[in-house]
């Protein structure tokens, strides 16, 4: 939502908004009205005052079913239109004024006009289907018997003729018998024809044979384009087929048999003359169907596009009245049922804004009274909400991801916008890959405004929602890739020459030994020399690793002094003393400490071995430090460090439940009271607590004594886990590497054009399926986890809820 003018207090940015619970008292002739500009102005969270009654008992419900019923007509005319191939129009809508009876007879009658056009469109489609298979049955059997015949009277005139040759003086009777004989048995055979699906043909032909035992003769001839079944309307491949057959039994199994295999049957009559007439007049119907369809289809098309052309706007307002009337079934009736009342969550900034609105929805309405609107208080604990724009809410839906702040918590998504990035370019290092992720990112910004009106695959709408996300991410990358020196695993000379040379040819290629410095420091980030196989593990992955450690430790030490400032803790005098101060202690006593090492070793040069020192510093802490000595009295700072870092744990144990236990006795003998406005949980509890309860000392004990195992173990194991920048930064330089000596110089070295574009092509593929897509999933993951896990849960609690306030313009995410 877009930001209010005028001047914003700091705490704005790093804290929820102040909210109210206000009542609003609507009178029933301006309630409509009122929602509708409630709707508009989108800063209310309406609260349902009639959770006891079914979605059927509210006052609006018969309003509610007719939305519906004008949704779902909608939905239809939007279904024929994506099957017809147009869409609704992309001009920008506004909402006219239209009345919502005038739209519900309006879309009513075009429902009804669409319905009727479908069911002619069909039944003419369905009859041109049957006509086109007809006339491939007449054209098909009538080549099938024509051919008969021509068989036939071969077979006759060479019988014929070997008759006559063969003539004797008795052959005249005998043939006057056998004719006589042959006239007897002379039996009339049927037939049908029709199409049959070609899947089905061979099964078809087993099953005529099995029933009728044999005795059919059936004649298929496969037609050579696909053709639409009436019936179903898909395009199948058929075979035309003609079964000839003797009596009325089997007759009646071949019909049977055709019903089954969903064999469309057609008349057929074996005369020449009738067959030429009868291909005629199915070939003119086919042509009068044909025009009568296309005529059809015209004036449907012309429907569907004036539905078009408003249907935005139907589509708008059948969403708003259906929203309006769905708010105002969550108000309740008073007494008198001549107003409605209401109860929600807004803004304090909003408050002249709602009432201006009561206002004016009075004025439109010529309501006699006007709404009255006032706060009231309660200990409710109110929505979380937080302004955002494009930039800053895909971080704060990170954080919202984990878990809703709490009202008036800290909140973690504006450091998020800065650490989040920071950290996956720490393991993401290489200015080439950042390049091509800036790019990637480039894409969608420039192009934001049209495809956040597309409809988008969801790994397209998810990139898309998180392009500034990935855009921080990007230009991180490109900086500590310039930190890291490496392009595409590739050390430039960018800033400056190299500050080493070799002293002789003999360190080349071996070990960092033989280098030396001949002139200034190079100006930025790592020396060109420092990489390859000869230095890198001694000094550029050392040099990750304790910037891991250091990063680590500055964001815990953050996560605890937001801890500080969180609402839970700001007015607990308890929480400040017994908590804060020894866990600031506790965590730089002995990491803070290590720290501080690193950066003193870094500046001086020194060759103290830090592992042994921090080893030691538990093991022997009194003995003498040698040449691990990084500054003068390191000794007795260890001494006081380690001492302090021992106390911090029972400082933060013992003294708390013995002040929670004093406080409580104090609270019963009337000498003291819980402050209402802390927020506290465990304070507030006990505040609430009846006066004869008694207090669990061993239950609060045990939580302190939690809490306080949780800290000291955590202290260890998320710095540990800091070390996954280090080890991710390490994974992506090395298989950067591989790619590129591997795959590219290994195609170049051959001095063949085709294995070189080869190599070329296996190197693209490779950088972008594994380091710009894979490897940037994984650095993500891991950034994602170190917020949640190692930075959000040092103060972080997010156990509260969104602020949903009722608003037109989230009407588009929300489904019917």
């Amino acid at each position: 939502m877009a930001d209010r003018g005028g001047c914003c207090p700091p705490i704005d940015l790093f804290r929820s908004e102040a909210m109210q619970l206000v009542q609003l008292i609507i009178p029933m002739e301006s309630a409509h009205l009122t929602a509708s500009y409630l709707g508009d102005l989108g800063l209310l969270q309406f609260k349902d005052l009639n959770s006891e009654k079914s979605p059927f008992q509210r006052t609006y419900a018969a309003q509610i079913k007719r939305c519906g019923e004008m949704a779902r007509k909608l939905r239809f005319f939007n279904e024929q239109m994506l099957k017809a191939g147009f869409s609704t129009s992309t001009k920008p809508t506004t909402v006219t004024d239209i009345n919502l009876d005038d739209l519900e007879v309006k879309l009513g009658e075009l429902e009804a006009e669409l319905v009727e056009m479908n069911a002619n469109g069909e039944k003419l489609q369905r009859g041109y289907n049957e006509l086109l298979e007809y006339k491939l049955v007449l054209q098909k059997a009538g080549e099938f018997f024509a051919s008969a015949r021509r068989s036939a009277t071969s077979q006759q005139r060479e019988m014929v003729s070997r008759q006559m040759g063969d003539e004797s003086i008795e052959t005249p009777l005998l043939q006057e018998q056998e004719a006589s004989t042959d006239l007897s048995k002379q039996v009339k055979l049927g037939f049908i024809t029709g199409l049959v699906p070609r899947e089905k043909s061979m099964a078809f032909e087993r099953i005529l044979f099995r029933a009728t035992r044999g005795n059919v003769f059936l004649k298929q001839a496969p037609a050579e384009d696909p053709v639409t079944d009436p019936v179903s309307g898909e395009k199948m491949e058929k075979n035309v087929f003609v079964v000839s057959y003797s009596g009325e039994r089997a007759k009646n199994k071949i019909l049977k048999i055709c019903e089954a295999f969903g064999a469309n049957r057609y008349p057929f009559d074996e005369d020449l003359g009738k067959q030429g007439l009868m291909i005629n007049e199915v070939s003119g119907r086919i042509s009068e169907l044909k025009t009568t369809i296309d005529a059809g289809l015209l004036l449907r098309d012309n429907l569907l596009r004036s539905i078009g052309d408003q249907f935005e706007q139907w589509i708008i307002k059948v969403k708003r009245e259906k929203s309006i009337y769905h708010t105002l079934n969550m108000l309740s009736l008073d007494v008198t049922k001549k107003c409605l009342v209401a109860e929600g969550w807004s803004p304090v900034f909003a408050t002249k804004q709602i009432q201006e609105a009561l206002q004016r929805a009075a004025f439109d309405s010529s309501s006699q009274v006007g709404a009255i609107f006032q706060v009231l208080h309660t200990r409710e604990s109110p929505p979380t909400y937080f302004r955002t724009n494009k930039f800053t809410s895909a971080f704060q839906e990170i954080v919202d991801a984990y878990g809703v702040a709490k009202y008036q918590e800290a909140n973690p998504g504006v450091y998020t916008i800065v650490t989040f990035p920071f950290l996956f370019a720490v393991m993401f290092g290489d200015w080439g890959h950042g390049i091509c992720l800036f790019l990637a990112t480039l894409f969608f910004i420039v192009r934001e405004k049209k495809l956040s009106s597309q409809k988008l695959g969801d790994i397209t709408e998810m990139t898309f929602g998180g392009r500034y996300v990935i855009l921080m991410m990007s230009l991180f990358s490109i900086y500590t890739g310039l930190v890291y020196n490496e392009f595409f695993s590739v050390p430039f000379e960018l800033f400056g020459r190299s500050a080493y040379a070799c002293r002789d040819l003999s360190c080349r290629d071996a070990t960092s030994v033989g280098l030396i410095k001949v002139r200034d420091a190079y100006p930025f980030g790592v020396d060109p020399a420092w990489h390859g196989s000869r230095s890198e593990l001694p000094f550029l992955n050392s040099l990750k690793m304790k910037m891991s450690i250091l990063l680590g430790v500055a964001q815990m030490n953050l996560g605890i002094i937001l801890s500080y400032f969180n609402a839970t803790f700001f007015s607990n005098i308890l929480n400040i003393w017994f908590q804060f101060i020894p866990q600031i202690i506790f965590l730089n006593s002995l990491f803070g400490y290590l720290s501080l090492l690193i950066i003193v070793k870094w500046c001086t040069g020194s060759q103290a071995d830090l592992y042994h020192i921090m080893i030691y510093m538990f093991l022997s802490p009194t003995d003498e430090l040698g040449e691990n000595q990084l500054f003068p009295g390191q000794k007795t700072a260890q001494l006081v460090l380690l001492f302090l870092a021992l106390v911090s744990v029972p400082w933060m144990l013992l003294p708390k439940p013995f002040l929670l236990k004093k406080q409580h006795e104090n609270r019963h003998q009337g000498q003291s009271y819980a402050p209402l406005e802390s927020t506290d949980e465990t304070l507030l509890s006990e505040a609430n607590h009846d006066s004869h309860e008694e207090f669990e000392f061993g239950e609060v004990f045990v939580h302190q004594l939690i809490h306080t195992i949780e800290f000291v173990l955590g202290a260890v194991s998320n710095t540990a886990s800091y070390l996954r920048l280090w080890a991710l930064s390490l994974a992506h330089s090395e298989l950067s590497v591989v790619f590129y000596e591997k795959v590219l110089l290994l195609a170049w070295g051959f001095n063949n054009v085709i294995i070189l574009i080869i190599g070329i092509i296996v190197f693209i593929f490779a950088t972008v399926g594994v380091l710009l897509v894979m490897e940037t999933l994984s650095a993500f993951l891991h950034a994602l986890r170190l917020h949640w896990v190692e930075f959000q849960n040092k103060f972080y609690e997010g156990d509260g809820y969104k602020f949903h306030p009722f608003s037109f313009a989230l009407l588009d995410d929300e489904d019917d």
